[in-house]
């Protein structure tokens, strides 16, 4: 699989449709279909060649980074009031739905036996659930294509079809992937298995069904046990039956991050990864996106949402009464050691020319102080193009126990032990020792005051914390906002650590030396190896987007001038404003018009 980008279309782009714009371009054949669909190589062959497809998340690391939870170098457009409409909206592709569609369509030749072809089909229609799942996220209504299309198909001018339709189609998909798929382990950990289709469909199955259960409005909310009970069957599936486990080597300071910054994907508990390859060239940019001051969004954690890490008894951080005017340096310790392991913090050492070197967080990066190192190397060699060799996981057993957890959570039938197999195992990981074996029974008013207000069952609560930490920065986190209607998170200001005094250097990591130092007006005389940071309220006749919370202290805020803003309409993408006038019976998403 490793090399799947260099030749999978050599025998394929005859009959697939890779250079098709639409649904309704004809593929160019020079070869034969038996070449193809008459041999179980044809047939690998041709399904290799999903793996690269468009709408896949591949090797980036940088997905959530339009989330509730990172503040970044611009306020994105969608979020800016007037700044998005259907002409500046995207992702009305289908070329990739037409090869999927063709090959299953032709997937039927009886040299080839029954249970080959069918193992073949379960990855085709995997990925053609896949396809519509993130179609369905974006737009909500999409037209269900089941089959490649004439060129004079009335299909191709047609309406969107009901969300109840597409989404039945798609868990059919699924089934039938879990079905057929041969697999149940790949030693690489980069192809389609049993146990992955499983996994996705958990994934997939939470999302629809907390989604109907809280868009009310879609009048679909009698449905949502349905989807949460298929989420808990799918999850279970892989707990039973797949023989992964949550990695623990290295101890409770090393495990986590062990999984994101490994060049071979963790076995034992990662189902499915982006390799990289450095003979053929196939790295990620990691270090690049996450380091660089001026490549990536500079994106940083917000202190609202580092405030939701535990201490490591397992008692909330915020039930201190000094949390809010508590120093970086003391704000840290005796913390989830998972944080340890996503930002720069405490004794964390970058390697510099081979020599080791204190690395506190660097504000020619970071506008928070909570500079993520979850994805990154921590050789500086990296830091220079896109040069990581790490594994990026794309289906891991800690998501797989925390969807089980969360759909039971929902039906209201996660007992003290389903409690303790999931979130208390990846609590224990994370050294924390208290309330692992049973469900807690005090709901956090940190978190129904900031992110839930809704929300009042305590195991629920502590799920969504769960899920937030565990799995921070690996793209899922904008999806969750939408499935469980809260989009206004997006709106929360971008906060950072607090700052109890200007001109009044401080030393982040407490090895002695001095970081960082906050002024208005006037820069004071440098001390070596201080970062200066300008926090007055305006520079020159600009408003400066960097300030403090009350002026000449409290926490530090970015960009709170650009006013962000959620309107219910925002759970769903426009159409596409060209894809609209060419089919005016696509109909837009209400808001949008």
């Amino acid at each position: 699989m490793k090399t799947m980008k260099n030749y999978i279309w050599i025998l394929l782009a005859c009959l697939s449709a890779s250079a098709c714009k639409q649904l309704d371009q004809e593929p160019q054949s020079t070869a034969t279909k038996s070449a193809v669909f008459g041999t179980e190589n044809g047939l690998k062959l041709y399904t290799n060649g999903f793996y690269n497809m468009d709408f896949l998340p591949r090797n980036s690391t940088s997905r959530d980074a339009m989330s509730d939870y990172l503040a970044v170098r611009e306020v994105q457009n969608f979020l800016r009031p007037g700044a998005f409409a259907a002409n500046n909206s995207s992702g009305w592709t289908w070329t990739d739905l037409r090869n999927i569609n063709y090959f299953i369509a032709n997937c039927n030749d009886p040299a080839v036996p029954e249970q080959v072809r069918n193992n073949y089909l379960g990855i085709a229609r995997y990925y053609r659930a896949y396809f519509y799942m993130e179609k369905v996220k974006r737009f909500g209504n999409v037209p269900w294509i089941g089959e490649p299309l004439d060129l004079d198909d009335p299909r191709l001018e047609g309406a969107r079809d009901p969300r109840t339709l597409v989404m039945d189609s798609v868990l059919a998909d699924l089934n039938f992937a879990c079905e057929h798929i041969i697999a149940t382990n790949d030693a690489s950990r980069t192809t389609v298995t049993k146990w992955v289709a499983h996994a996705y469909k958990a994934r997939v199955c939470l999302f629809e069904g907390t989604f109907r259960k809280y868009h009310s409005s879609l009048g679909l909310t009698a449905s949502a046990n349905s989807w949460l009970s298929e989420a808990e069957s799918a999850a279970a599936a892989v707990m039973a039956n797949g023989g992964y486990t949550i990695n623990t080597a290295g101890g409770s300071n090393l495990a986590y991050r062990q999984v994101f910054t490994s060049t071979a994907p963790v076995a034992t508990e990662v189902l499915q990864a982006a390799v990289a390859d450095v003979n053929l060239g196939i790295l990620n940019e990691a270090n690049w996106w996450w380091t660089s001051g001026t490549y990536g969004a500079k994106a940083s954690f917000t202190r609202t949402f580092i405030h939701t890490y535990l201490k490591l008894d397992g008692t909330p951080f915020t039930d201190q009464q000094n949390y809010q005017t508590m120093l970086f340096k003391d704000e840290v310790k005796d913390r989830d050691l998972r944080l340890k392991q996503t930002i720069r913090s405490g004794d964390y050492k970058r390697i510099n020319n081979g020599q080791q070197v204190p690395a506190p967080p660097v504000f020619s990066y970071t506008f928070t102080g909570y500079q993520p190192i979850k994805w990154t190397l921590d050789d500086m060699y990296y830091d220079a193009g896109a040069l990581n060799n790490n594994a990026i996981p794309l289906f891991r057993y800690a998501e797989v126990l925390l969807n089980y957890a969360e759909a039971k959570a929902e039906l209201g039938t996660l007992s003290d032990a389903d409690w303790a197999n999931t979130v208390g195992v990846l609590r224990a990981r994370a050294g924390i020792t208290g309330g692992l074996s049973s469900k807690p029974t005090k709901a956090d008013p940190y978190l129904i005051a900031n992110y839930f207000p809704e929300i009042s069952d305590p195991t629920l609560l502590e799920i969504r914390r769960e899920r937030g930490i565990e799995l921070s920065l690996e793209g899922l986190r904008f999806a969750d906002i939408l499935r469980w209607k809260r989009g206004e998170l997006m709106e929360q200001q971008w906060n950072g650590f607090y700052v109890p005094a200007l001109n009044t250097p401080l030393d982040l990591n407490e090895d002695g030396i001095l970081d960082v130092a906050f002024y208005q007006g006037t820069r004071p005389n440098p001390v070596p190896g201080v970062t200066y940071v300008n926090v007055s309220a305006t520079i020159g006749n600009a408003i400066n987007s960097q300030q403090l919370k009350n002026g000449s202290s409290g926490e530090l805020i970015w960009m709170n001038e650009i006013p962000r803003d959620w309107k219910e309409h925002m759970y769903y993408y426009p159409i596409p404003l060209n894809d609209l006038q060419r089919n005016p019976n696509l109909g837009q998403n209400p808001g949008w018009e």
